[in-house]
């Protein structure tokens, strides 16, 4: 993502800013999620290696939030990819409303982007 910007996409046509604090909120909260992952298998680990049955029955309920935790990041892309979709056939929508094709009938061409 050159300068933190989505312009460019979606022929030309800027996304509103709203979409735009939505994506980087979710983004954010990957970025958190993703890190407490990090650490959360960090203790597993070191849990696993020392071998003391305490530790390693803590494992279980780790592996449980560790297993949450990735719920929440694949809903989470589930939700960007859905809110990007609906932005792009908004500003497709928004492109092409109205348009009439030489043969007379109206042409509602979406453009997806490579």
């Amino acid at each position: 993502m050159e300068g933190d910007t989505f312009s460019g996409l979606g022929n030309g046509n800027q996304i509103d800013t709203k979409i735009l604090q939505t994506f980087q909120k979710n983004f954010v909260q990957v970025q958190n999620i993703l890190d407490q992952n990090r650490l959360l298998i960090n203790e597993i680990n070191q849990n696993q290696e020392s071998k003391v049955p305490d530790n390693l029955s803590r494992n279980v309920g780790l592996i449980r939030e560790l297993n949450s935790n990735i719920r929440r990041v694949v809903d989470l892309y589930a939700d960007l990819s859905s809110s990007f979709t609906k932005s792009m056939e908004v500003t497709s929508e928004g492109d092409s409303n109205g348009a009439v094709k030489s043969d007379g009938k109206g042409g509602h061409k979406r453009h997806r982007p490579m």
